[in-house]
């Protein structure tokens, strides 16, 4: 094994075994800056920004309908695609994604009950400033899957005091939030699930994300079997669907 990818190796696993794991088993949540490095991560900035300008992302959706008389985008006001890291002019975010996975899969075993074997595509988010952001929610309030969500943040010079755009976590049974500035080159982990609510605070410069859910296998499993089920349920017995 190079030198090089042994070093990187085993400060992937401190910093799964010593700061990863314990921070996500005591608080639920932790992040760590000067991820990739300003090189490697000014790359992964300018191949979001590419993909900004070229007009590939496209308003971000809502799970479910939104309150009565609530425009969509006053409750989520992002821009987004979903890559793989395989498409063209990606190779720096695939990057990204490789780290991550070996990050994660560093922590399998030691996250309670949590059997980690897949994540979804990457989400590539862009907050257009003018005050848009993202209301209170919880990423997995029924049980789809998810288990942990990962953030890498690509915004330079930014100013939390003028710039807004934090994301304010609600711990579960906690008494305080947390506040996480969308700084470059951070990354952050927290559990999807109702342990964990959370916003974007209304942003007034444009703030960028890469953002990407791991699986617990078995509650992704019973996910996609009620889904199943429920689809079947709606079908006629010809097969075509009741009005």
């Amino acid at each position: 094994m190079p030198l090089l990818q042994h070093v990187m190796d085993a400060e992937l696993e401190r910093l799964a075994m010593d700061q990863i794991v314990p921070s996500l088993l005591d608080q639920g949540f932790f992040y760590v800056d000067n991820f990739l490095g300003e090189l490697v991560g000014h790359f992964v900035l300018n191949q979001v920004k590419e993909m900004h300008y070229s007009g590939v992302l496209q308003d971000g959706q809502l799970a479910g309908p939104g309150p009565l008389g609530v425009s969509k985008r006053n409750i989520r006001g992002d821009k987004i695609a979903w890559v793989n890291g395989g498409e063209r002019r990606c190779e720096a975010i695939h990057l990204l994604l490789t780290l991550i996975d070996k990050l994660v899969s560093l922590c399998i075993g030691r996250l309670g009950k949590s059997i980690i074997r897949e994540r979804s595509k990457a989400m590539v988010a862009c907050y257009p400033g003018k005050g848009t952001g993202y209301v209170k929610h919880v990423d997995n309030p029924n049980a789809d899957g998810r288990c942990i969500t990962c953030i890498y943040y690509l915004n330079k010079n930014w100013n939390p005091q003028e710039h807004g755009g934090i994301l304010r976590i609600f711990p579960e049974g906690k008494s305080y939030v947390v506040d996480v500035e969308p700084l470059f080159d951070r990354l952050l982990f927290f559990w999807s699930d109702r342990r964990n609510p959370h916003e974007v605070q209304p942003s007034y410069a444009t703030r960028y994300a890469i953002t990407v859910w791991y699986f617990d296998s078995e509650e992704r499993a019973e996910a996609k079997r009620r889904f199943r089920d429920l689809t079947a349920s709606i079908q006629d017995p010809d097969g075509s669907s009741t009005p």
